[in-house]
């Protein structure tokens, strides 16, 4: 029941449920990862837990895994590849199900050990991301410079011409970086001079403020702004409305990402959805279809050595 519940009938899983509640039973989970070599316990690192983009994913991704009474050992990279190395030496050293990264980025170190964890039969799992052609690990997500792209065609077909993109000051937010890469390509096709300014560092929302201020202080307020998440968007936003422009009247102003402020800000922000639950939540259930698999090849080949002759 507690290390296959989904080979349990739920009446059976009732009463042992029960009788682990009354006993105050805790299972050793030493001892299981010693008789099994592989932990219940799922490893995922995602850049930021705040931020509610992932905290979605995360929720999405717990959701999954109970089915199969696998938890979640959770890891915050801050962005930074160095720490991610260190991060992904430190679970694998659990001996996890299963390993899951932000983003297909990694320092060498981290791919090689990535690619040892996946000979050793553990799925290894890149979300948040898609690569163009092949991957070399499995990739639950979509490409950010297409969705860069995708954000310049909207304000394109709504005749922009003077636009301003405002990217991310995190060296290491490299999928923000690609947006804006795909947005800039796609405006540069469409024959216009896309402006770039970086958001100061700090709070995004503050950050957002600051930079329309930045604008209008040197009088350089362009038709629309496009902001690499929502979070500038609506401190943008928020500053125009204190500032007395109008949105979207004097001013267009789009965001990136459907978060749940998007739609509270002046009656709806422009933005880019995606799906962050769902990606967390497809992300899981890969998780729980790959272990199913091993589980399975591992019963068959039982299965045929029990066959063969003894010698």
């Amino acid at each position: 029941t507690l290390r296959e519940p989904l080979r349990v009938s739920a009446k059976t899983a009732e009463k042992v449920q029960l009788a682990i509640k009354q006993l105050g039973y805790a299972p050793n989970k030493s001892a299981g990862l010693l008789a099994s070599g592989r932990s219940r316990i799922v490893a995922a690192l995602v850049p930021n837990i705040a931020n509610s983009i992932f905290a979605e994913t995360i929720q999405g991704l717990s959701d999954a895994l109970q089915a199969d009474g696998l938890e979640l050992l959770l890891a915050a990279t801050g962005y930074s590849l160095a720490r991610e190395e260190d991060q992904i030496r430190a679970v694998l050293g659990w001996a996890p199900s299963a390993l899951v990264v932000t983003g297909r980025h990694h320092s060498d170190a981290s791919v090689l050990m990535m690619r040892q964890a996946k000979a050793q039969g553990v799925p290894v799992i890149e979300m948040w991301d898609q690569t163009p052609g092949r991957a070399e690990f499995i990739q639950i997500g979509f490409n950010h410079g297409k969705a860069g792209r995708a954000m310049f065609e909207h304000l394109s077909q709504c005749g922009y011409q003077q636009i301003v993109f405002v990217e991310s000051s995190v060296v290491g937010d490299l999928r923000a970086h690609e947006r804006r890469q795909g947005f800039v390509a796609a405006g540069a096709k469409a024959g216009k001079q896309i402006r770039v300014v970086k958001a100061p560092q700090g709070e995004p929302m503050a950050a957002g403020r600051k930079v329309l201020q930045g604008l209008i202080d040197a009088r350089a307020l362009p038709e629309v702004l496009a902001f690499s998440n929502d979070y500038f968007a609506a401190g943008a936003c928020l500053q125009a409305l204190e500032q007395g422009i109008a949105i979207p009247a004097q001013l267009g102003i789009m965001g990136f990402g459907d978060m749940p402020i998007a739609g509270q800000i002046m009656g709806g922000l422009s933005t880019l959805a995606v799906p962050r639950y769902g990606i967390g939540l497809s992300t899981g259930q890969r998780v729980l279809a790959e272990i199913a698999n091993d589980r399975n090849a591992n019963v068959v080949a039982t299965d045929r050595s029990a066959l063969s002759p003894a010698s």
